[in-house]
């Protein structure tokens, strides 16, 4: 799994960089209408989904579990950002729902992952705390369903500045450890005579 990772850094980063931008985008324009908030999070969730499908596709060193579970994240952020995108005039509800269940899971499965690779991954507790962001970010939509599209902005939009900066530093970290590997591997390997 880490070998994937390493190679695939830049991934995360792309990740980050599309969080970060929606973040910034819903809090400089908090007014935007419900329609306007359904179709970014929709083409993010999509961008999310097909980027967590690639790492499954491309990590030729994940294991099953690991692959099973970027697999998962890529269907429900591709089945996410379409519902969002086919019918972006649903209610508040329904789309904090959506939501609200997508990064309930997102946030379970980082915190595992970063769990099995906190003794691998320098730093590996910032792909943890992105995953309790998610995490709580789900818990509050499902409990505060009535605080209005207005602060649903503000939080999705506070949680995607949150989520894209721990991404980038993970992204960061990750390209560090793959080539600090890459220099021991080569260091061990014998010269040719």
């Amino acid at each position: 799994m880490l070998e994937a990772l390493y190679k695939n850094w830049w991934m995360v980063a792309v990740r980050g960089v599309i969080a970060l931008a929606f973040g910034v985008l819903a809090v400089a324009w908090p007014g935007i209408t419900l329609l306007s908030l359904a179709i970014l999070w929709g083409i993010y969730a999509l961008i999310d989904g097909f980027t967590a499908g690639g790492v499954a596709l491309t990590g030729r060193s994940l294991s099953g579990g690991d692959r099973l579970g970027y697999l998962g994240l890529a269907v429900l952020g591709i089945a996410a950002g379409l519902i969002a995108l086919v019918w972006p005039g649903i209610t508040v509800l329904v789309l904090l729902l959506v939501i609200a269940v997508w990064a309930i899971i997102a946030g379970v499965m980082q915190i595992a992952a970063a769990f099995r690779m906190r003794r691998s991954v320098a730093h590996a507790a910032m792909m943890g705390i992105a995953g309790l962001v998610t995490l709580a970010l789900g818990i509050f939509l499902i409990v505060q369903p009535g605080k209005g599209a207005l602060a649903l902005v503000l939080v999705i939009g506070a949680f995607a500045i949150a989520w894209g900066v721990a991404l980038l530093v993970f992204s960061g970290r990750l390209y560090m450890a793959g080539r600090r590997e890459r220099t021991t591997a080569q260091h061990r390997q014998p010269a040719h005579a």
